[in-house]
């Protein structure tokens, strides 16, 4: 039976990073806020002038495990760890966050097309202990698409709320030549990263 101690607040709403966080047994809670006070994940995503994208991943998720802290806190909830992550794609020194429409989705994966490109997903944990974060970074290369590809690949809109404008574990697998790094980090949570903030939180992985 799992206790109090090993439970934490996840502060998200992607059905991926839920998937993921039960693939490896942790026990969470969707952190749900009052429409009146901010959320968790709108925190503002705009870039700063010359940002390193390394940089820039790191503090929304910084910013979004804070604020989902504060938010516990102003509540009066259990003192249970926030986690929160952030993904986005790198092409050059260009970066590449969710699609702002279809259009966008087109240009985004006409880009990617026969390139490398880079997946970084930042996950923060909020705790007792202080807030702490990692990078993910790992390399995906695309094959050549063809209209086409790129065609049919939109009807299906299982990018529209992606990274980059595709989700590695549907449709576009097909078009992934190779990858090195983090599978679960290129689907929106490292895996290894996750377990060693939780840990480092007081949240036991293999118990």
């Amino acid at each position: 039976m799992t206790s109090p101690e090993n439970r934490i607040y996840l502060a998200s709403r992607s059905p991926r990073r839920r998937e993921l966080l039960k693939q490896i047994g942790v026990d969470f809670a969707t952190l749900l806020l009052r429409e009146a006070a901010p959320r968790a994940a709108d925190v503002d995503e705009s870039s700063m002038p010359d940002e390193a994208p390394h940089a820039y991943v790191a503090r929304v998720a910084r910013n979004k495990a804070g604020i989902g802290w504060m938010q516990l806190m102003q509540r009066k909830l259990p003192q249970l760890p926030v986690l929160a992550a952030d993904t986005i794609v790198v092409l050059g020194d260009r970066i590449f966050g969710k699609p702002a429409s279809p259009a966008h989705a087109r240009e985004m994966m006409e880009a990617l097309s026969g390139r490398i490109h880079q997946v970084l997903t930042a996950v923060a944990v909020a705790a007792q202990n202080g807030l702490h974060v990692r990078v993910c970074a790992s390399t995906v290369r695309f094959r050549s698409l063809s209209e086409r590809d790129i065609e049919s690949y939109l009807a299906h809109e299982e990018g529209h709320d992606k990274a980059g404008g595709y989700a590695i574990q549907g449709i576009a697998a097909v078009f992934v030549t190779e990858i090195a790094g983090s599978y679960s980090g290129v689907m929106g949570l490292p895996l290894f990263e996750t377990a060693q903030l939780l840990e480092e939180s007081g949240i036991r992985i293999l118990r």
